[in-house]
């Protein structure tokens, strides 16, 4: 693999040490404090004496059983803790998936715009690709035609995130069926990126995952969207197919292969107190998201949006004279940060949208920054677009 420039580099370049933060993507943050409080106080002493003791060895590639186990209630019966492989977070297990799975002579189908992992894992894998374009007309949603329309003799892999990021949006039930269904014909496998599952607004929007629901399907999963375990830097791949699992835990060789043992004890504390972690997520994140939907309706004129209804991110477009690049920079001369386009895509694509994250519960402190920026510019907008 030759060396790629990130495209967050210039963003946080940009954005360094900005006090208002519309960047970040994740949930509330957990602290240690309180994950041994609440596993104290649901009277879980042996996890607690477990991370205040626990021996300094390694742990096995792939992940210790005990966590393992607790992963694997998160599925239905086809997913067991020999189902589910533990990675030092979801960006190394992205790579590793596609390293396992494709090559050079290979073909993977992916999506823009998205994170760059997500669209350029298999790229870096050796495998050539095809990008299908989503927009904000059909609700940022995938085409399953246009996934047909792509398939080549050499499809080996297909590569989204559903909840969809940047914009937050979901896809039905139903062309998630129809995927399965033109990965099966085909003999594709599916890794699904799933972060931001479980943060549904509306449960009942919640998808099957992957792993779950196709047999060479895979779920990418990391602790730091829904729960904001960010810090512990824990992700994991789930799968039906062990013989794939073996391929990717073979291929961890060459990578990141033992997770820390206090970052797994910890994921286990958050993972057994997900009830409560969610509850209180979500309920930062929908009151977040009604702030979000009266700026959007007071500055109509400026901002539009597909309004999310799932994770903690949404892309909205700036209706403005300036491209998401330029108002990002001037947002960040005001102490505030978005991330504009071009974090999500190398090519000129909607250059005008911008993503916003909205899970954290000093949001609100951000979101009033921002609204003063508006207020202030707002009259040179209109002259400028007069």
């Amino acid at each position: 693999m030759t060396y790629r420039e990130p495209w967050s580099k210039k963003h946080k370049r940009v954005t360094a040490n900005t006090p208002f933060n519309l960047s970040n993507s994740f949930a509330e943050p957990l602290t240690s404090d309180e994950l041994i409080r609440l596993s104290l106080e649901r009277g879980d002493k042996d996890i607690v004496e477990q991370y205040q003791h626990h021996i300094l060895t390694y742990t096995p590639n792939g992940g210790s059983l005990d966590l393992r186990e607790e992963i694997a209630g998160l599925y239905g019966p086809a997913i067991g803790p020999e189902n589910i492989v533990v990675f030092p977070g979801a960006q190394v297990a992205l790579q590793t998936a596609a390293n396992a799975i494709v090559d050079e002579n290979c073909h993977s189908i992916v999506f823009t715009p998205a994170y760059q992992s997500v669209q350029q894992a298999p790229l870096h894998a050796g495998s050539e690709i095809t990008k299908i374009r989503l927009d904000p007309e059909s609700g940022w949603q995938i085409d399953p035609d246009q996934v047909e329309a792509a398939i080549k003799p050499n499809t080996k892999y297909m590569v989204f995130n559903e909840p969809f990021n940047p914009a937050g949006t979901l896809m039905s039930h139903k062309s998630q069926a129809c995927l399965k269904d033109i990965a099966e014909k085909n003999g594709i496998y599916i890794l699904s990126d799933e972060v931001y599952r479980l943060l549904e607004h509306d449960e009942k929007d919640r998808l099957p995952a992957m792993a779950d629901f196709y047999d060479k399907g895979i779920s990418a999963v990391t602790l730091s969207k829904p729960w904001g375990g960010c810090g512990i830097t824990i992700g994991w791949l789930a799968m039906q197919d062990l013989d794939l699992k073996q391929k990717i835990i073979d291929t961890m060789y060459f990578a990141t292969a033992c997770p820390s043992r206090a970052s797994e004890i910890q994921a286990i504390m958050t993972l057994r107190a997900s009830d409560y972690i969610l509850e209180r997520n979500l309920k930062i994140i929908r009151h977040n998201v009604a702030l979000l939907d009266q700026f959007v309706e007071k500055y109509r004129e400026f901002f539009e949006w597909v309004r999310p209804v799932a994770g903690a991110i949404a892309y909205m477009k700036f209706k403005g004279p300036l491209s998401s690049e330029e108002l990002g920079e001037q947002l960040a001369e005001h102490g505030i940060s978005i991330k504009p386009a071009y974090v999500f895509s190398d090519e000129k694509l909607y250059t005008d949208y911008f993503r916003i994250g909205y899970g954290e519960a000093i949001m609100p402190k951000a979101l009033d920054a921002l609204i003063r920026f508006v207020e202030d510019h707002q009259k040179e907008w209109r002259s400028q677009l007069s």
